[in-house]
């Protein structure tokens, strides 16, 4: 269960982090035979992140495959300035995350795994709280989803049946 924290620059201007590495055993005749899983974020800081899972039997082969998965699964989030346009709250089985935007200078108040999402994101000043399991992948996955449901301004005004023009006068 070694957490470690590495970035690497690619010239196609995405960022990878490492958020959990984790060694798996298992038991056979002869030993015990060890295999590596890899949570890995990847994102350009600028509105576009992805996570991946790779599972293999040598590190850097389960990085590889976490990173490959991570670049299929980018999203595009939304973002007001240098934070999120509205409070969001991300679900994932047991994993609850709360995402609140952030006056500037505030920063990223974050914990690890929702911290690695938020930055590779590109999104400056949040403020967020994750509650209920406290598993690297499920508090990923339930910040992946509240940042997937954060709405901009067209996007609310069409939920709501109205225009511009109604809402601003």
């Amino acid at each position: 269960m070694a957490e470690r924290v590495m970035q690497e620059e690619k010239d196609d201007q995405f960022t990878e982090k490492l958020v959990k590495l984790n060694r798996v055993a298992k038991v056979v005749k002869g030993g015990r035979r060890f295999s590596f899983s890899a949570l890995m974020v990847v994102g350009d800081k600028n509105g576009h992140v992805g996570i991946g899972f790779g599972k293999a039997n040598e590190v850097s082969e389960a990085i590889r495959k976490g990173v490959d998965k991570a670049r299929k699964n980018m999203v595009t989030v939304n973002i007001k300035g240098n934070t999120i346009p509205h409070e969001v709250y991300g679900n994932f089985k047991s994993g609850k995350v709360i995402l609140k935007p952030a006056s500037p200078g505030t920063g990223i108040i974050a914990g690890g795994p929702v911290r690695a999402v938020i930055e590779l994101a590109g999104i400056k000043d949040i403020l967020s709280k994750s509650l209920g399991s406290s598993n690297a992948l499920t508090i990923v996955k339930a910040t992946m989803n509240g940042l997937t449901s954060l709405m901009n301004l067209s996007e609310v005004l069409e939920a709501r049946g109205k225009s511009v023009k109604e809402l601003f006068g």
